[in-house]
Formats: C-alpha cells, sequence, structure tokens
C-alpha cells in the first residue's frame, strides 16, 4: 500500500471530501484506511453494571483507500505515490516533487 500510518492525507471525494488529517489505522486486505476527524460514526455502548448508564462514542470509521490522497510533505499539496530504488532499498516518491517520501 502506498499510503501508511502517520501519513498526512486529503479526503478527495464523499461527505468528508476536503478534510486533511493523519492515518491511524491501515487495512491492506480491504483497502481501507482510518482517518482521524474523518467518517466519524457513533457507537452506542451498553451499560455494564446495573445502576450504570449505557453511553454513545464517536469513533473515526473505515474508508476506502482510493477517496484519500497522501499529502507531499515538502509543498504541502496533494500528490500521487510511485516508488524508486534508492540504493538497494525501495522507497516511496512524491510524483509532484519527486523527492522520497519518509
Amino acid at each position: 500500500m502506498k499510503i501508511k500510518v502517520n501519513d498526512k492525507v486529503k479526503i478527495l471525494s464523499g461527505k468528508d471530501a476536503g478534510k486533511e488529517g493523519k492515518v491511524i489505522q491501515v487495512f491492506p486486505k480491504e483497502a481501507k484506511i482510518v482517518v482521524e476527524g474523518v467518517n466519524i460514526i457513533k457507537k452506542h455502548i451498553k451499560a455494564k453494571k446495573s445502576g450504570e448508564k449505557g453511553s454513545r462514542i464517536e469513533l473515526a470509521g473505515p474508508i476506502y483507500i482510493g477517496k484519500a490522497m497522501l499529502i507531499d510533505p515538502k509543498s504541502g499539496k496533494p500528490t500521487r505515490v510511485g516508488y524508486k530504488l534508492d540504493g538497494d532499498k525501495k522507497r516511496r516518491v512524491a510524483k509532484a516533487t519527486g523527492e522520497f517520501i519518509d
């Protein structure tokens, strides 16, 4: 996957289009990511003990990776990601600037 944990991404489509956030989790098999502050869902929690109240918590839900684009750390603009060999290491490269990412 070209997007990894702790990358900053911009959401391209959907109800949260235009928002930016940090990637919290990555699910490669489902091709989904969790971005903080994006796709907020409410989860209802049942009371565990008698007399205790149930509650609702807000969580960031997963979104399809194709809806997010990596933000280039140098320019601060969204960019596509490619790969280049740096010596004997395969590293990610921002297509817009040609700079290495990470």
